[in-house]
C-alpha cells in the first residue's frame, strides 16, 4: 500500500497544474499510467489531502453545519465571514489532481476488458464530482480535464446530477460482466459486490438530494436504488482506514483532518471545540454518542501532548456539565473561571477556561484514524425518510428504518480504535427513549443525519442545506466579524476562475438568482 502510494505522489502531484486556466492541459501526462493507481489515488486524496480537510472541513463546513467551533479560523465558517482563498481550496485541489486522474481512469478503461475498474472509476468520478457540486452549484463537468479545452463551460448542477445517475447505470451494469481483479482498491479490497452497494446507496443520497427538485425523478432512483441493493449492515460501510502517518500538504496516507487538529503541536493551542448546538441536541436526548464524541482533557498538564493527555471529562462534568463553544463565540468568550477538581490518579488539578469545554475525544482524531464516507446508518436514516417523503415500500417502516439507523450509528463508532464500545443496553435504552413523533418524522430524521455526518463536513453541510434540519440559531455577530446575516448556500467560485475564465463563469451567474456569484444563493437542489 505504501509503496505505490508514493509511486502516487511522485507521478501524478508532479503531473497536475496549479492554475485554474490551465487545468485541462498536462502536456507531462504518462501515456501508460495505470488507471487503478489513478483511482486509488483520489481515493486517498478525498480524506488524505490536508489542505481540503482543513480548510473546506474544519475551518468552512463544520463550523456552518454547527458540529466545530471556536477556534481564530472558524470565524470563516461559524461567524459567515467570506474568505476568497478559503473558499478555492477545494476547487484548486480537486480540478489539478483527482478530476485530472478519476476523467483519466475513466477514459483508459472504457471499452476495455477492465470492465470493473472502468465501473469504479465511474463511482469515484460520480463521488467526486458530487462534493464539487454540491458546494459550488454549476460547475466545470462535460469539459472539466478535457484536453485541449482551457476555458470549460460550467455545466448546470441539474445536468450534472442527471449524468451521475446515468454513469451509476453504466458502473453497476458493468459489474455484472466484469471479471477484471481489482488492485490497490483502498475502500474496499476489490470485493465487487460491496462495491455494488456502495454504488446503489451512492444512488440514494443523491436521489434524496434531489428530492425537492424533481420528485418523480427521485422516486424513480429511490426505487432503482433499493432494487440494485443497498448496504446491509456496517460490514459494508465506505471507509478509509488510514495509516498512522501525520499527513503533509503532501502525504495523504494519514487522516488528514486528524492532521489539520493536530498540526499546532501542542494541545493547549488547539482552539477546535465541539459546537453547543451539536452537544445540546445530544444532551436533549441523551445520546450515548455524546462522551464518544467529545472529552474534557488536562491540556495545561506539565509535557502533555496529544497522545498523552490525561481524561477530565467525568471531573469536569461533575461540576459544570458538558459545554460547547456558542455559536457567535470563540472559544475565548463565554469565559468559565477556573475550577477544582480531584483525580484519581492526577491529584488536584486546576482547570482553565479552554479545558472545560468539549473538544474531540482523542482516539477519533490518531493520525490512523478511519474516515467514514457512507454508512449503512446513513442509508437507513435516508430509506425511512424516503418511505416518509413518498410512501414507498422499502423493505421497512419509517420507524423500522429509522431504529435500524440509530443503531447502526451507534455501532459503527467501535471502527475508531480504542473508543468506548456503546453497550447494546444503551443503544436500546436510546432508540426506547427516542420514538418518531407524529409530525415531527422528518425532523427527527433529518437531525440524525446531520449528527451521522460528524466529521465529515461537506456532507453535513449539505445533508443540512437539503433537509432544513435541525433548525440551528445564527452564527451572525454584529461586531464586524460577519459578512452574511444568514448561514451561506454554497461557495463562490474562485477569483482566478473569474479572470482566466469569465465568460462561462457569467453564464452560471445569470442562472443564481441573484444574478451573481454569491454565496447566500441557492443551488439548483437547494429548494426552499
Amino acid at each position: 500500500m505504501k509503496n505505490f502510494l508514493k509511486y502516487i505522489a511522485a507521478v501524478l502531484i508532479l503531473s497536475s497544474c496549479n492554475k485554474f486556466g490551465d487545468m485541462n492541459i498536462d502536456p507531462t501526462k504518462s501515456s501508460n499510467l495505470d488507471p487503478a493507481i489513478e483511482v486509488a489515488y483520489c481515493q486517498q486524496k478525498f480524506s488524505g489531502d490536508m489542505s481540503v480537510q482543513e480548510v473546506t472541513g474544519l475551518i468552512l463546513c463544520m463550523p456552518l453545519a454547527q458540529h466545530f467551533g471556536g477556534g481564530w479560523a472558524n470565524q470563516y465558517g461559524q461567524f459567515y465571514q467570506k474568505q476568497q482563498a478559503y473558499m478555492s481550496t477545494l476547487w484548486q485541489n480537486s480540478y489539478t489532481a483527482d478530476v485530472k486522474n478519476i476523467n483519466d481512469a475513466v477514459l483508459r478503461t472504457a471499452g476495455t476488458d477492465s470492465k470493473n475498474l472502468n465501473a469504479i472509476a465511474r463511482i469515484m468520478k460520480v463521488y467526486v464530482f458530487a462534493r464539487l457540486t454540491d458546494l459550488y452549484g454549476d460547475i466545470p463537468y462535460t469539459e472539466a480535464a478535457a484536453g485541449g479545452i482551457t476555458h470549460p463551460v460550467y455545466d448546470r448542477q441539474e445536468d450534472i446530477y442527471h449524468d451521475f445517475f446515468l454513469q451509476l447505470d453504466t458502473a453497476i451494469s458493468q459489474f455484472a460482466g466484469g471479471t477484471d481483479p481489482l488492485t490497490n482498491d483502498i475502500f474496499y479490497g476489490g470485493d465487487i459486490n460491496k462495491w455494488k452497494k456502495f454504488g446503489s446507496s451512492l444512488r440514494l443520497r443523491l436521489a434524496m438530494r434531489v428530492s425537492k427538485r424533481n420528485e418523480a425523478f427521485a422516486r424513480e432512483q429511490i426505487i432503482k436504488a433499493y432494487a440494485d441493493g443497498l448496504m446491509l449492515s456496517n460490514d459494508d460501510i465506505c471507509v478509509t482506514l488510514h495509516d498512522d502517518n501525520f499527513n503533509t500538504y503532501a502525504n495523504y496516507t494519514g487522516n488528514a483532518l486528524s492532521s489539520a487538529i493536530r498540526q499546532t503541536g501542542s494541545p493547549v493551542n488547539n482552539g477546535y471545540r465541539l459546537h453547543s448546538s451539536l452537544i445540546n441536541q445530544l444532551k436533549l436526548t441523551n445520546d450515548p454518542r455524546l462522551f464518544v464524541f467529545g472529552k474534557n482533557y488536562w491540556d495545561n498538564a506539565p509535557g502533555a501532548t496529544f497522545e498523552n493527555r490525561i481524561d477530565i471529562t467525568n471531573e469536569v462534568r461533575a461540576q459544570v456539565g458538558t459545554v460547547g463553544v456558542g455559536p457567535t463565540s470563540f472559544i475565548w468568550e463565554d469565559w468559565m473561571n477556573t475550577i477544582t477538581i480531584i483525580h484519581p490518579v492526577a491529584g488536584t488539578i486546576q482547570v482553565g477556561n479552554n479545558e472545560q469545554k468539549v473538544q474531540l475525544a482523542a482516539y477519533m482524531m490518531e493520525n490512523d484514524a478511519p474516515f467514514l464516507h457512507l454508512t449503512y446508518a446513513e442509508t437507513e436514516f435516508l430509506l425511512a425518510e424516503a418511505t416518509k417523503r413518498f410512501n414507498l415500500d422499502l423493505g421497512g417502516t419509517v420507524a423500522e428504518h429509522y431504529t435500524k439507523g440509530l443503531r447502526a450509528a451507534c455501532r459503527q463508532l467501535t471502527l475508531y480504535k480504542n473508543a468506548p464500545v456503546i453497550t447494546e443496553e444503551a443503544i436500546n435504552q436510546f432508540v426506547a427513549d427516542n420514538p418518531l413523533q407524529p409530525d415531527k418524522e422528518l425532523e427527527q430524521i433529518g437531525t440524525q443525519l446531520w449528527i451521522n455526518f460528524f466529521l465529515n463536513g461537506p456532507e453535513a453541510y449539505a445533508s443540512l442545506r437539503r433537509t432544513g434540519f435541525p433548525r440551528l440559531p445564527s452564527g451572525f455577530r454584529p461586531d464586524g466579524y460577519s459578512d452574511s446575516e444568514t448561514m451561506p448556500r454554497r461557495l463562490e467560485y474562485p477569483q482566478l476562475e473569474k479572470a482566466l475564465n469569465l465568460s462561462n463563469v457569467q453564464e452560471a451567474m445569470k442562472r443564481y438568482p441573484s444574478g451573481t456569484d454569491s454565496w447566500n444563493d441557492r443551488m439548483w437542489w437547494d429548494a426552499e
